[in-house]
């Protein structure tokens, strides 16, 4: 079951990410540490009604947050909807232990069908670039890749841009 998460579950979520840090860094994906993301960020995204999560067996295994802000980071980027009605996916994670098992298709399914509930008119992200599985999970779904973005604080290496026309 994917539903917004609340405050009482931050903690539960610190754990989900850190354990996905030290996964990716084991990968040598140096995407995600011990600061990002922080618990004031996703407690942020908590207060904003913006973060999910997928729960099973009461426990959370995964999380996104979906939002209609596009980050001034974004700026450059040739977007091909050409309008401001449009979803941004962050902070997308799924326990290690249960990478593989689909975990991360029913979030993006969840993103797509609310993006089109709410009559969004695409869908919008980022990626790291040496994060060569998550490229290939976002192309397989069809986003095609638009280009390049950089969190200094997070890595020289760019993140690449990708979008779903709905």
């Amino acid at each position: 079951m994917i539903n917004r998460a609340k405050n009482s579950d931050l903690q539960e979520i610190k754990k989900l990410t850190e354990a996905c840090a030290q996964a990716m860094i084991e990968l040598g994906i140096y995407q995600w540490n011990e600061y990002y993301p922080s618990i004031a960020k996703l407690q942020a995204d908590v207060e904003k009604k913006e973060l999910f999560k997928l729960v099973s067996n009461d426990e959370i295994l995964g999380i996104i947050v979906l939002t209609p802000v596009k980050d001034k980071e974004y700026d450059p980027i040739d977007w091909l909807s050409k309008t401001e009605n449009n979803l941004y996916v962050h902070r997308l994670a799924t326990h290690p232990e249960h990478w593989g098992s689909g975990l991360g298709q029913q979030l993006m399914n969840f993103a797509e069908n609310l993006a089109r509930k709410e009559n969004y008119e695409s869908v919008r992200l980022d990626t790291f670039s040496l994060n060569k599985r998550n490229q290939k999970f976002y192309e397989a779904r069809r986003y095609q890749r638009l280009g390049n973005i950089y969190f200094p604080k997070q890595s020289g290496a760019p993140f690449y841009c990708y979008e779903l026309l709905l």
